[in-house]
């Protein structure tokens, strides 16, 4: 599954946009019910990339917001990439939890104009027979989406089952999937998901993509508004060479 939770800020109207917008600086009462309430909906999947998570900081009650949903969720393995450090007022994270123990971890740091935009790759299994994990969160331009695919494109080419999920800022048919799709062997998916915003889906823009060595059983948009953007689920199946818990 891949979700951005909006630091736990379940927008479901246009206007708590402005409403609610003092809850990206302040705690509010309602942050730990929106945890549980995605911890109890990410619990019946293997591995979850999350978006749009605080690292722990007065908006999040200093809290580390994947722990968090590792711990209650029932995620024995967990990690939690911070690409904006603004000290006690946000720590804007990516953060990846597994059931499955993972072999490697690498951040990335990923290109652009403005930073604070992360890549997080988790790889399960032997190298030569392995799975690997892209998480990312893109930048909102065009021009520095396209730097980061880029980026991104090259380090794909090292692992023949590969997944790449996240919030793109973009659609699969923009110009900078595209050249993404076309410098990889990641697949186009058959289907056009609408996940964004969550109470009126009309953007496709959160994306799970998989080369192609990677069988797809099912994927689907997760019908649950507890954040601004719907989560997006997969089921895939590997070769049997491949033991992700092994």
């Amino acid at each position: 599954m891949s979700f951005n939770i909006q630091v736990a800020i379940a927008s479901t109207r246009k206007r708590h946009y402005l409403t609610q917008s003092w809850k990206h600086i302040l705690p509010h009462s309602q942050c730990f019910d929106n945890l549980d309430r995605i911890a109890r909906l990410i619990s019946e999947y293997d591995i979850v990339g999350l978006q749009e998570v605080d690292g722990g900081s007065l908006r999040s009650q200093f809290i580390n917001q994947v722990e968090y949903l590792a711990q209650h969720a029932g995620f024995p393995f967990w990690y939690s990439q911070t690409n904006r450090n603004l000290g006690k007022l946000a720590q804007h994270s990516n953060g990846m939890l597994s059931k499955y123990q993972p072999k490697e971890t690498i951040e990335y740091k990923l290109p652009g104009m403005m930073p604070g935009r992360g890549a997080l790759m988790t790889r399960f299994g032997q190298h030569d027979n392995s799975l690997a994990l892209f998480l990312i969160h893109l930048a909102l331009g065009k021009r520095a989406r396209q730097q980061q695919l880029d980026f991104i494109a090259e380090r794909i080419k090292d692992y023949p089952h590969a997944c790449v999920m996240g919030d793109f800022n973009c659609s699969v048919d923009s110009p900078e999937m595209v050249s993404l799709f076309a410098k990889t062997d990641l697949c186009l998916p058959e289907e056009n998901l609408l996940t964004f915003p969550s109470w009126r889906p009309v953007r496709n823009i959160d994306h799970i993509l998989t080369t192609s060595a990677v069988q797809v059983k099912e994927v689907k948009v997760v019908n649950e508004a507890l954040s601004d953007h719907l989560p997006i689920a997969m089921e895939i199946s590997l070769p049997h060479e491949i033991h992700i818990n092994g």
